[in-house]
């Protein structure tokens, strides 16, 4: 296969400078560089705002999954702020469809939503499987 354009140009700036010598722990820089630019490109799927309030309507603003009220915790500030989960991941859909707010939606905490989105093994984990996951500590 033949790598053209930026793709290759960021491939290859990993091989600037001699191969052949090694790097040495103490050779290592301490400075953390971040901030640099770039473009990505990816699918966005459209969200029905609708559908996000019916949802919320329906099952109020706490986390589905582990109970967390963003207003309770944060005052004001958090008022109605909660994520909005698609049940069956709509990249699986690859198509157009009527979304039902009640049955194909959920309302949970970024923490929760970031752990329905995150696999285990090859499969992501059901709203069930996580909230049964969720380890009770006192404070």
């Amino acid at each position: 296969m033949r790598i053209t354009g930026e793709l290759r140009d960021y491939i290859m700036s990993f091989f600037k400078g001699n191969l052949t010598t090694s790097t040495f722990p103490d050779e290592v820089s301490e400075a953390f560089e971040e901030g640099k630019r770039k473009t990505v490109s990816v699918n966005v799927y459209e969200r029905n705002p609708i559908a996000r309030k019916r949802c919320l309507e329906h099952y109020g603003v706490h986390c589905q999954i582990c109970k967390f009220n963003f207003e309770q915790v944060y005052g004001e500030v958090g008022r109605d702020f909660i994520h909005v989960h698609h049940i069956k991941p709509l990249h699986t859909i690859q198509q157009d469809y009527q979304v039902d707010p009640k049955m194909d939606l959920i309302p949970v905490c970024p923490n929760c939503h970031a752990m329905l989105h995150r696999k285990e093994g090859d499969e992501y984990l059901s709203i069930d499987q996580l909230r049964n996951r969720i380890i009770h500590t006192p404070v």
